[in-house]
């Protein structure tokens, strides 16, 4: 029907849209992973703290005294970035992968699925959510642990850089084992079977230099000895390698293990279909 001359044209309705802006998925799937572990930290921050202090308690107590690392360096000083960063790769991958896990189980994760968030955002958003619990743990710990021995900074730079990457590495590797895994049995031999064998045995409460040759050389295979040696390096400027062979390795780590987390996420695998 045309309009009477002369006569104002009514007004158009208003057309919804959907919120186009760069990046608000992401921005909203990262609070959503930040909220969730921060709710219950007594659980997620508080007991690792706990754990780790047990650790320092008994070996500190054994073997403070016996035993010096490096010529120089007392045990307990010597197992206390150790002890930070087991903690931090194993919460780092216990986030992402346990935040995937019950979003599958509890039938939720199509709520993720259906809005046009990009891989690239998914990604991102469970990586550094569990980087930042990572983070979280292990500075509590050394929190703690200065009740034990004093403070240590060689080269705090060195510190940063594989405590990031150490717990990118564990947190690709949580989203990862979240997207294969279809049962929690699934995923608790993922993470009995390959990422504590792969922590505990990386120079955490030793140095490889203490070992036969040949389970010095089946350590340099491991690619979590890296991140620990490199990290212990930023505390005492000494190091069983090279700083920078350990920061080639452990990013070329995250870059191999990212790329195939995203190429899951971006064809679907067992998400979407």
């Amino acid at each position: 029907m045309s309009a009477v001359p002369g006569t104002p044209a009514a007004p158009a309705a208003p057309v919804l849209q959907p919120d186009l802006t760069a990046g608000s998925g992401f921005r909203t799937l990262f609070y959503k992973e930040m909220l969730r572990f921060w709710k219950v930290g007594f659980q997620t921050v508080a007991a690792p703290v706990v754990t780790a202090v047990l650790y320092l308690l008994i070996f500190a107590h054994v073997l403070e005294g016996r035993v010096m690392v490096y010529g120089s360096i007392p045990y307990t000083a010597f197992l206390i970035p150790g002890l930070m960063m087991m903690s931090m790769l194993q919460n780092a991958f216990a986030n992402a992968s346990s935040s995937l896990m019950q979003s599958r189980v509890t039938g939720n994760l199509v709520f993720m699925l259906l809005p046009p968030i990009t891989h690239w955002e998914f990604f991102w958003a469970y990586v550094l959510a569990a980087v930042v619990r990572g983070l979280v743990v292990g500075t509590s710990i050394y929190v703690v642990a200065l009740f034990f021995t004093g403070p240590h900074f060689a080269a705090p730079w060195w510190m940063l850089v594989f405590g990031l990457l150490g717990s990118a590495i564990m947190a690709v590797l949580g989203l990862i084992a979240g997207i294969w895994a279809e049962k929690f049995d699934q995923m608790a031999a993922f993470q009995n079977f390959l990422i504590m064998p792969a922590t505990f045995l990386s120079g955490v409460f030793y140095s490889v230099h203490s070992l036969p040759p040949f389970w010095q050389a089946v350590s340099h295979w491991n690619p979590i000895f890296y991140t620990i040696d490199g990290f212990r390096h930023g505390f005492f400027g000494v190091s069983d390698v090279s700083p920078w062979l350990s920061l080639a390795v452990v990013g070329g780590t995250f870059l191999v293990v990212a790329a195939i987390a995203l190429r899951l996420l971006a064809s679907g695998y067992k998400l979407r279909y």
